[in-house]
C-alpha cells in the first residue's frame, strides 16, 4: 500500500470523468466509489502511522 490510495483515486477520477461525458450514471458512481476508497485507504494508513508513532513515544517515555 505504497501509494496510500492514489490509484484508486486517479482511477475512480477517470472514470467518474468518463462516466459525466458519456451519460453513464453508473460509471460515474463507480467512479466516485473508486476515489472514496482511495481515501479511506490513505486515511487508514495515516492512522496506522500515528499509531506507529505513538507506540515508539511510549517506548521512549515521552510525554
Amino acid at each position: 500500500m505504497a501509494d496510500k490510495g492514489r490509484q484508486d483515486k486517479m482511477k475512480g477520477k477517470a472514470k467518474e470523468t468518463t462516466g459525466k461525458v458519456t451519460g453513464d450514471r453508473e460509471m460515474e458512481i463507480e467512479g466516485k466509489l473508486q476515489q472514496a476508497r482511495g481515501e479511506a485507504k490513505k486515511a487508514r494508513a495515516k492512522a496506522g502511522e500515528r499509531v506507529q508513532e505513538t507506540g515508539r513515544s511510549i517506548k521512549r517515555g515521552d510525554s
